[in-house]
């Protein structure tokens, strides 16, 4: 087997970053649009509702770092693309099955939501931990692994930019509970068409032979949370993952009852993440001059700086909150880049340490505590609700009080605003701020 690419092709840096497809998709439409369709269309009241948003996800918080163990036995063998093909065509059924339940009796319906959301999680899993693991894999570069990144994130941010805003603008088309089963028709395609094309564009694809080392998975799950940068990374990046759940699941509720302004979650969407299809090659190369934690630290605080400032939201024209939303985009960009782009480093720096392939355990943990946060974001968003007063319906327009307003309002500023000041804190105490070297780094593999 040949070594470990050191400049990747562009056919494959397009494969890889397809799968985003995947993941951008079922990353960001149940966080949007699944809290309203159980308060909104099925009539489930708001602390029940988020719990059965939280409760199936937090299934990944404990399947992932299996699913990483197992996938780095079999990735010297097979490979890790099986688990692409298999986890994505999976995810993209469990989605549409998500949103085809029966509307009533309500304890029907929320137990086809639980069902249908936690078989999502199992495919979710398969498909995201090998996914996010192929990195440390595919090139023992760190200049290129940021440019594979960049890649990743590009259309990532396309994946979340045209799920994100055409969801919402099918279910209002359409409308009803009919409305969300074509929407959720319509993402699925998506979600299978990515994962199509992460499996067959990384085919030619080199796997690591560092093999898996022995032990159970609770001895490397002590050894992964052992290594101090990730530690910090997984810790930052949970928090943040954590203010934007809570920031996605208010964007709907923002819109209709706060902006009052129905069709604005488009919109307001779509000013959120349209701006990481032009900033994030310019955040790519601040990576390359100034290093990645110090790109990492501007991008959050200016997302958190965005966020504090939409609490003027119902205050102010709308045109100004569409502009924080887009400074937040901005920011939002950036930490998504920096810390995919310094999780390999730190998963290749743990190979030659220890010369043992963790790959797959310290990105299932990472995507344990990715899930978790985004889980948490819309549960969050259900307490303040629920505290509120939010009235819940079944597709009928009411007025709310003016406490479930606030409560929306800070949902979507204050509160991911402080989630974000917490995460600069403990980033503060990462020790890598990689600006590639000229010189060759070792391979992950062992000398032929």
């Amino acid at each position: 087997m040949a070594g470990v690419a050191t400049t990747l092709s562009r056919r494959l840096r397009v494969g890889y970053a397809s799968g985003g497809v995947a993941t951008g998709s079922f990353g960001t439409v149940p966080g949007l649009l699944l809290l309203p369709y159980l308060t909104d269309a099925l009539g489930v009241g708001a602390l029940l509702a988020g719990a059965v948003v939280f409760l199936p996800k937090a299934l990944d918080v404990l399947l992932n770092p299996v699913t990483g163990r197992l996938s780095d036995r079999l990735a010297g063998r097979h490979g890790r693309r099986p688990f692409l093909l298999v986890g994505g065509l999976g995810l993209a059924v469990g989605f549409v099955l998500l949103f085809s339940g029966p509307p009533a009796p309500e304890a029907v319906a929320v137990a086809w939501v639980v069902v249908a959301f936690a078989l999502c999680a199992v495919a979710y899993s398969a498909f995201q931990v090998p996914f996010v693991a192929l990195p440390a894999e595919l090139t023992d570069d760190p200049h290129e692994r940021t440019v594979l990144l960049t890649w990743r994130v590009a259309v990532l941010a396309v994946a979340i930019l045209v799920s994100g805003a055409s969801a919402p603008a099918i279910r209002d088309a359409v409308g009803g509970t009919a409305g969300y089963r074509a929407m959720a028709v319509a993402v699925g395609l998506l979600i299978a068409l990515g994962a199509l094309g992460a499996w067959a564009g990384t085919r030619s694809a080199a796997g690591s032979v560092v093999p898996a080392p022995p032990g159970g998975l609770g001895r490397h799950l002590r050894l992964a949370l052992g290594v101090h940068d990730f530690r910090v990374l997984l810790a930052t990046f949970v928090l943040q993952a954590l203010a934007i759940g809570c920031m996605l699941a208010a964007v709907d509720y923002l819109a209709r009852e706060v902006l009052a302004r129905p069709g604005a979650s488009a919109v307001l969407f779509a000013c959120f993440v349209g701006p990481a299809l032009l900033v994030t090659p310019l955040w790519g190369r601040l990576a390359d001059r100034a290093g990645k934690k110090r790109g990492y630290q501007l991008a959050s605080a200016l997302l958190g700086l965005a966020a504090a400032g939409a609490v003027l939201a119902g205050r102010v024209p709308v045109g100004v909150v569409f502009a924080l939303a887009a400074v937040a985009g901005v920011g939002y960009a950036g930490c998504q880049l920096f810390p995919m782009a310094m999780l390999p480093d730190t998963a290749a720096d743990d190979a030659r340490r220890t010369g043992e392939n963790r790959v797959g355990v310290l990105t299932g943990v990472w995507t344990a505590g990715e899930t978790l946060g985004l889980a948490l974001g819309p549960a969050v968003l259900a307490l303040l609700l629920a505290v509120g007063g939010y009235v819940s319906t079944r597709g009928d327009d009411v007025g709310q009080p003016p406490g479930a307003l606030t409560a929306i309002t800070l949902g979507f500023s204050l509160v991911p605003a402080v989630l974000v000041a917490v995460s600069l804190l403990t980033l503060r105490g990462h020790g890598r701020d990689a600006v590639p070297s000229p010189a060759p780094t070792p391979s992950l593999e062992e000398p032929r």
